[in-house]
């Protein structure tokens, strides 16, 4: 993948904990698409296997995928940290991502002056199963002194923010909360019925989601609510992960399997988001979910649990849709309710839909990064 201005564009680094198609690496490459030919990009993944996020970068932007790099995944020894740190060398960006990228913030702020290392940029969207409910010790303080040199730590989230200021103990000046945008017009246009390899049948309604297959997404907990829906609602699941099985288990369990489609990712969420009725998340954690702005973009009424920050990011008209953590009786209800309502549904997704276009539009994420990575290098983008 290449093209591009040249070398007089800014050349940026992105060390990723993954580059498979999630939240964090499609906004990675919204960015990429935005500043198109006014930067380079190198993109290097923990996990070398997982890229399929790249494939949505477009046509024309200089972009060097998975080049020769030091792991990021190891002990962090100082050796170890010194190969990586002398990688970075010759950049005029490092963007680094989630936990899966800490080895190379550490190397960064202990060798960025002995090797005169570029500015660095450190953006977290959330934890792994292992600090769900509470955050590790030890990864707290590896953050703590990691995050020491860095130019700016951004996090979506109110309480990735507070985390980033209590926790880890970092000056106001560095964290910078950004939340996350969409092209909220795309996600107006109405969607053609044969969009996805499933066919919507006349007559039937739609709850939808788009969420990886993961645990932490709890979906098995999505397929339970839903057993309380009349014959002529569907459940579509659209992502691709482990929990796969589990989810295609609970629905065989519950005998609906009939009612429960996986028909897999898709690459472009605002082609087929408007084929839903009701959006809905069953997770136990998430920060500032990107599907929930597509979701109301689309003019679609959310049911979710209150984590992160899903509560605040609703209409108000929306907002007793959103049910406490864990209380799995009370998303039922909140679902069952919106579902035997048309007319509720189009309230509450009219609501959602001007609240996106008026906070949520891409336009200003994408100038705030733009200002972020320009103040970063001493140069604009």
């Amino acid at each position: 993948m290449s093209g591009g201005k040249g070398a007089d564009a800014p050349h940026f680094l992105h060390l990723q904990s993954t580059f498979a198609p999630g939240g964090k690496e499609l906004r990675t490459v919204q960015l990429i698409n935005a500043f198109g030919r006014k930067a380079r990009h190198t993109i290097v993944s923990a996990e070398p296997e997982r890229l399929g996020a790249a494939e949505r970068i477009a046509k024309g932007i200089a972009v060097t995928l998975q080049p020769e790099f030091p792991s990021l995944k190891g002990r962090p020894t100082p050796g170890r940290l010194q190969k990586i740190a002398k990688a970075m060398k010759g950049y005029d960006l490092v963007c680094t991502y989630n936990w899966g990228a800490m080895d190379a913030v550490m190397a960064h702020t202990l060798f960025k002056d002995l090797h005169a290392l570029p500015p660095l940029v450190h953006h977290e969207d959330g934890f792994d199963e292992s600090e769900l409910k509470k955050l590790k010790t030890g990864r707290t303080w590896y953050r703590r002194i990691a995050l020491g040199k860095a130019s700016g730590l951004v996090v979506p989230s109110e309480r990735l923010e507070e985390i980033a200021l209590v926790d880890w103990q970092q000056p106001l000046g560095r964290v910078k909360r950004i939340p996350n945008g969409i092209d909220t017009k795309a996600f107006a246009m109405r969607p053609k019925k044969d969009a996805l390899r499933l066919i919507k049948h006349p007559g039937e309604l739609w709850v939808g989601t788009l969420a990886g297959l993961r645990t932490v997404k709890n979906l098995p907990r999505m397929v339970r609510v839903f057993t309380e829906l009349s014959e002529n609602w569907q459940l579509v699941i659209l992502g691709e992960g482990d929990a796969r099985d589990a989810i295609l288990a609970e629905a065989d369990r519950l005998s609906i399997n009939h009612r429960v489609h996986l028909p897999g990712a898709v690459s472009d969420p605002a082609r087929v988001i408007g084929l839903f009725d009701i959006f809905a998340l069953s997770s136990d954690s998430e920060q500032f979910p990107l599907s929930v702005v597509e979701a109301m973009a689309a003019g679609l009424p959310v049911v979710a649990p209150a984590v992160g920050d899903i509560a605040g990011m609703v209409s108000e008209a929306n907002a007793e849709f959103i049910t406490p953590p864990g209380k799995e009786e009370e998303l039922r209800m909140a679902l069952v309710q919106l579902a035997v309502s048309k007319e509720l549904r189009k309230e509450v997704g009219e609501a959602n839909r001007a609240k996106a276009v008026a906070h949520f539009d891409e336009a200003k994420m994408i100038a705030t990064y733009r200002r972020l990575y320009s103040s970063a290098m001493k140069r604009d983008l």
